[in-house]
């Protein structure tokens, strides 16, 4: 949980910026595919209005658990259903994991340049934290989440089927895990792991 403390103000930036990158990811990947419907909703876009969910955004905010809305699609446009669901699924956390590896080069740019100095740069450091956790978060196969849409894409049909009634309780399983500490024992080891693989390849190419 993450509290009140001074740096309150400088999340606003950062989870606009990992949320409608995520977003977007979705969409643009549903549209490549051929479905129109995040065109016709206006989710084709980067402005973060349009993926902005009031009450997900303050949950992120202040608990490290949140949400934005999440990308319309109609799959029976794509060639392939199982193929687009996975590549539309996996668009979402793999963006985050590239802008976040943006962010450390920009980092680590400005760490030699010794001009890493400024509020403004808490708020890439936060950009760099909440993409990384939005990013192993949104795999975790638990419905509505990102990575439970792979596991239900890949499982046999009946099994995928029956795997898919579990999204009604998505949210409050979602809410029993953060509250008893789950979500947080799996997402924190998985975030150091990713965070050490960007170190390495920043500090690799830098």
């Amino acid at each position: 949980m993450f509290g009140f403390d001074a740096d309150m103000i400088f999340r606003i930036p950062a989870l606009l910026i990992a949320l409608t990158v995520h977003e977007y990811a979705h969409a643009r990947t549903a549209v490549a595919l051929g479905d129109p419907t995040p065109r016709f909703m206006g989710r084709l876009t980067l402005n973060p209005i349009a993926h902005l969910d009031p009450i997900g955004l303050l949950m992120l905010w202040l608990f490290k658990f949140g949400w934005a809305k999440p990308v319309p699609i109609n799959p029976s446009h794509f060639k392939d259903y199982r193929q687009g669901m996975v590549m539309v699924s996996l668009a979402g956390p793999v963006s985050n994991m590239i802008l976040a590896l943006i962010t450390a080069f920009v980092i680590g740019i400005l760490a030699k340049l010794q001009l890493l100095s400024g509020d403004w740069v808490k708020i890439l450091w936060l950009t760099y934290t909440y993409n990384i956790i939005l990013a192993v978060f949104n795999l975790l196969p638990i419905p509505p989440l990102d990575g439970s849409k792979v596991l239900s894409s890949l499982l046999p049909g009946r099994q995928g089927h029956i795997f898919d009634q579990l999204e009604q309780y998505g949210p409050f399983i979602l809410m029993a895990l953060v509250y008893i500490g789950v979500i947080g024992v799996i997402i924190d080891p998985l975030a150091r792991g990713l965070s050490f693989i960007i170190d390495v390849v920043v500090m690799t190419i830098l």
